[in-house]
C-alpha cells in the first residue's frame, strides 16, 4: 500500500524559495512514476511537475519552467519539489501523486493512483 505525505508548505514573499517532500511508506517507490499537482482556490487541479520511476525523465508545466525542480531519493522513498522565484500565483495547496510501473514522466492527473493530502503554498506580493 502506497502512502504519501506532503510537507514543507508554508507562507513565503515573491521571489523566496521552498522545498517540498513527499514521503511514500509503501515497498514499491521505486517503482513509482510520482508527480506534483496543485489546486488553487476555485481552479481545477493541474500537473505542475512528474519524475520517472529512476528520475530519467521529468516533464514540467510551461508556469513553472526553469523556476522548479522536481528530484527523487529511491533510497529514502521521497520527491522532492525545490520552488524558486515564486510569483503570488504559485499560491495553491500542492499534492504529492503516485502511479505504479511510473516508466515515464506523467503529465496526466487520471492516471494517478495515489495521492497525498496536500500541503499549502501561500505565496504574498
Amino acid at each position: 500500500q502506497v502512502q504519501l505525505v506532503e510537507s514543507g508548505g508554508g507562507l513565503v514573499q515573491a521571489g523566496d524559495s521552498l522545498r517540498l517532500s513527499c514521503i511514500d511508506s509503501g515497498r514499491i517507490h521505486n517503482t513509482l512514476g510520482m508527480a506534483w499537482f496543485r489546486q488553487a482556490p476555485g481552479k481545477a487541479r493541474d500537473i505542475v511537475a512528474a519524475i520517472s520511476w529512476n528520475g530519467g525523465k521529468t516533464y514540467y508545466a510551461d508556469s513553472v519552467k526553469g523556476r522548479f525542480a522536481i528530484s527523487r531519493d529511491n533510497a529514502k522513498s521521497t520527491l522532492y519539489l525545490q520552488m524558486s522565484s515564486l510569483e503570488p500565483e504559485d499560491t495553491a495547496v500542492y499534492y504529492c501523486a503516485a502511479r505504479k510501473f511510473g516508466i515515464d514522466a506523467n503529465p496526466t492527473l487520471s492516471d494517478y493512483e495515489y495521492w497525498g493530502q496536500g500541503t499549502q503554498v501561500t505565496v504574498s506580493s
